[in-house]
């Protein structure tokens, strides 16, 4: 879960790959998977679909005991916001979901406004930025 994510875990992340539009999203699940690779597309084993993942640099150590790295996933399931705008979270969002635009190789993001799905802030009316309703 993103709360659970800490700086020094994703401190090695060199690039974000999105496999999705991210400015397109309200919200993205986040999560850290073990997986054998520092880069490269990982295998998907979940409901719904990845929208993006992490690259890790050389720096990065595998775990010990299990050879594998810990990388950030990002993802979404059928019943999230994006293809079930009417359904259980048209307001609000999942414990381990973010704003994609506040993510960063390294940077854990956070929610907004926007991907709790509330009515838009003052800077986004600024930027004319619209929810959809």
């Amino acid at each position: 879960m993103s709360s659970l994510i800490s700086e020094e875990e994703i401190a090695h992340e060199t690039e974000l790959v999105w496999l999705e539009d991210p400015q397109a999203l309200d919200y993205v699940r986040q999560s850290l998977d073990r997986l054998p690779t520092r880069k490269g597309k990982p295998a998907y084993h979940r409901d719904g679909r990845m929208v993006g993942y992490a690259i890790l640099g050389p720096g990065a150590k595998p775990s010990r005991s299990s050879g594998t790295f810990r990388r950030r996933v990002f993802w979404l399931l059928p019943h999230d916001r994006d293809t079930d705008p009417t359904g259980l979270y048209t307001k609000g969002a999942p414990a381990e979901a973010v704003d994609p635009r506040t993510v960063a190789a390294g940077v854990k993001g956070y929610k907004t406004e926007r991907s709790e799905g509330g009515p838009p802030s003052t800077a986004m009316r600024e930027l004319g930025i619209t929810l959809p309703l």
